[in-house]
Formats: structure tokens, sequence, C-alpha cells
């Protein structure tokens, strides 16, 4: 049977369609690069914002539309709204979070023993998803209570991964010929603690026992860190880029979003990350429009983004999610309003982000391709990332995809650098 594969939001959902690729394949079944060639569809769905739900529902729409008979509904969206989910047309099973990792047997109506789950090769997804950087679960669920977020209701509790069980999967993905590694979890930095341990523990564990090339850590929230976990870039292959999100610079938003963390805290983890790794990526993510922000609370958020000197980041208007604290709250911002705060604020992070880049002009850095594309008499045109987290595209005359070389970086537009690669 073929079999198409597409997700919606985090990184955490594109691990676990990866694990469901794997598992697909050692079935024995074909995972292809576009609907109209499948027999079946299975769609991870995202609910973190009214867009990402929105999102969801329209990939459902469209595979059916492109005549795939029998669709898998999964995700956070799925599990708020299974009844929604069940009625989108061809829709023929429903599974929640809470049973995804049976999905594969269920929709083929397998006992879970009777394959191989686990493959030691790793084949990356065709199409859209087809990735040099293996996304790897670590953890999943959330015990935070951030009044804005509804990922703990469709997630569950915090969870953690055995140790063990991370380091064989990276070391499938390892086999399969990956040269990248990221950590994901809904809240990763959580990993291990209902057990004693911490996040360091991990990356150590996997920097001492796997030949990972390059290991990349996902989103990080800043109440798990501190000033020593930092010690571990003394590795090189662990890639020098933070994804801290903030979601506000105003200390009595930060109090609504029950966030556990104020501005004076994450400036001193900034700078402590700083004091390490000088040139390292952090990005974030902020909430513009949350329920009763003031102008002098959107002034001190812009002028805290402003003086914390970004490497790049998202913005998001707030969006009122059913189930959660926020959405009850009093003193909701009008649309037009929060639209408007998130236009400067990611201009502000945009204009900072190019900042961050023009301090590389000139300099040679590694770069993992990660596409390639046929460019007539030119050879192969190639985009991929640096370790810090800058796109990069080159040509060569000879296609590059998931290998890593060393690129001059000579000037950025628009975010992509143009590159050459260093002839050795």
């Amino acid at each position: 049977m073929k079999i198409f594969l597409d997700t919606v939001g985090c990184r955490l959902n594109q691990a676990e369609i990866e694990s469901m690729s794997r598992q697909y394949r050692a079935a024995g079944h074909e995972i292809v690069a576009t609907a109209e060639t499948a027999d079946m569809a299975v769609v991870n769905t995202c609910a973190v914002t009214i867009q990402a739900a929105s999102d969801s529902r329209g990939k459902i729409r469209a595979i059916a539309r492109a005549g795939v008979n029998e669709i898998a509904a999964t995700g956070c969206w799925t599990s708020l709204q299974p009844k929604e989910a069940a009625a989108l047309p061809n829709v023929r099973h429903v599974i929640g979070n809470d049973k995804k990792d049976s999905l594969v047997s269920q929709t083929l109506n397998l006992h879970p023993s009777t394959f191989d789950l686990e493959p030691i090769s790793r084949i990356p997804i065709p199409g859209i998803h087809r990735r040099t950087r293996a996304f790897i679960k670590a953890q999943d669920g959330c015990d935070n209570a951030c009044t804005f977020c509804v990922t703990t209701l469709a997630r569950g509790a915090g969870r953690s991964r055995p140790l063990a069980e991370v380091i064989d999967d990276v070391n499938s993905a390892l086999a399969g010929g990956s040269k990248e590694i990221v950590l994901t979890g809904v809240h990763l930095g959580s990993w291990g603690q209902e057990h004693g341990s911490h996040l360091r523990q991990l990356v150590e564990a996997l920097l001492q026992n796997t030949d990972v090339q390059r290991l990349r850590l996902s989103s990080l929230e800043p109440w798990d860190l501190d000033q020593a976990f930092f010690s571990l870039w003394t590795d090189p292959r662990l890639m020098p880029h933070l994804h801290l999100p903030l979601q506000s610079g105003s200390d009595s938003t930060l109090r609504r979003m029950a966030r556990k963390t104020t501005t004076r805290s994450f400036c001193e983890l900034v700078r402590a990350a700083r004091a390490v790794l000088p040139d390292v990526a952090i990005t974030t993510d902020i909430i513009a429009g949350f329920p009763g922000e003031t102008d002098e609370e959107f002034d001190h958020t812009l002028g805290f983004v402003r003086e914390m000197d970004f490497a790049g980041g998202h913005v998001f208007s707030y969006s009122p999610r059913p189930g959660t604290g926020a959405a009850r709250m009093k003193g909701q911002v009008g649309p037009e309003l929060r639209k408007r705060r998130n236009r400067i604020l990611q201009d502000t992070l945009d204009e900072s982000a190019k900042s961050y880049r023009e301090r590389f002009i000139g300099k040679t850095l590694p770069v993992l391709w990660e596409s390639t594309t046929e460019y007539g008499g030119s050879g192969w045109r190639m985009e991929g990332w640096t370790g810090n987290y800058l796109r990069v595209g080159a040509f060569a005359p000879s296609p590059r995809w998931n290998e890593v070389d060393e690129v001059v970086l000579q000037n950025t537009d628009a975010g992509l650098f143009k590159g050459a690669i260093k002839v050795v």
C-alpha cells in the first residue's frame, strides 16, 4: 500500500511522522511524496493557534480532494476535536495523542508485535518532508500551566522517554545516514525530571555513546537551564543555537501568562550563554496582544526584544484557545491591534536577525545541505543550514544533499546567505 504522511506544527509532530514512516516501511508499505499517488494518508494535526487548527482541517480536506479514500487524523487538534475530525471527508481513523504510538498497527489492523517497529536504517520521508536532519522525540506532554497554551490539554502530563530508547533512535538515524540529530519534545527541558535526572545527562550520554556529527536541541524553556548547562558546548558537535521562548518582555504580562521566568532572569540567562558562546544564535517566540496587554506593557516588550538582540524569532498574534485560562480573561485585545503589534514586533526581530547575519559575512562555516535542485548549465543549487542556523544557498557541479561543506558566506539577502563552497 502507498501511504502519504503530512503534518502541521512543531518539530515534535515531524519526529512522530518520521517514526510512523519507519513503522509503515517495516510493515512492507511504501511512503509516497504526494497525496495523489497514495492509497492512504496520515495527518498529524496541530491546535496551538486558530490558524494551525484551520490549516490542519485544510490539509485533510485537500488530501480527500486528491482522491485518498482512507485518511487517519491524529495529533493535537484531533485530540481536542475528535468529532469534528471524524466528520471531515474520507477520515476513517481518528486517533488521539494518547494512542498515537500504536497508530500504525491500528490503521493496518496488526498487532504491534507482528512487525519490527524499529528498523535499523532511516530513510527520509519523500516530498516536502524530506529532511537530512532527523527529528528524535525525547519527551512528550507538559506540566506547565501557561494560561495561553492548549498543548497541555492535548498532550497531557509531561513524560520522558527512557534514555536507552532515545539512544537507540539516534543510532537508527545515524545508521540511515543522518548527519544531524534534532532532539524534540513538548517540554524538552523537563526531560528526566520525574526521575531526578536532567536534560544535561541526556545530551552528555548522546555525545558519549553515539557517533552523532551534529546535535541540535529544539525549543527550551528558560527556567529549565542554568549557567552550567552551557558548558556542554565545549563539544563542537553540539550546535550553537538556542531557541528560548520569551512570549513577553513585560513582567506583569508574564505573570498573567503564568510563565516561570522574569525579564531579569531571562536576560541573565542570555548573557550567561553568550559569555560561553559569543556567536550563539538565540531565537525566541513572542505573543502579541495577550489579554490585558496595555500600551505600556507592549512598549516594555518591544524595548526588551530590542535589548536582547535576538538572532531571529516568531511572533504570534494571541489566539484564544478553548479551555485555557487566557481565553476567559478580561481585557481581550482586538484583532486589529493584535495584528498591528505583531507587525511591529516582527519587524524588530527581523532587524535584529539581519544584524546578527551581517556579523558572518566573509566568514567560513560548515553547512549541511538539506535540498538540492538541478539548475541548468550551472549545476546544482543547494540550500542548507550552518550550525548557528543561518540559511545558506550555493551552487555545485554535483548534488551534495546530506553532505557537509565548508562554505564562505559572501552576502545575505532576505534571510538567505549566498555562499561559495570552499575547495580543499
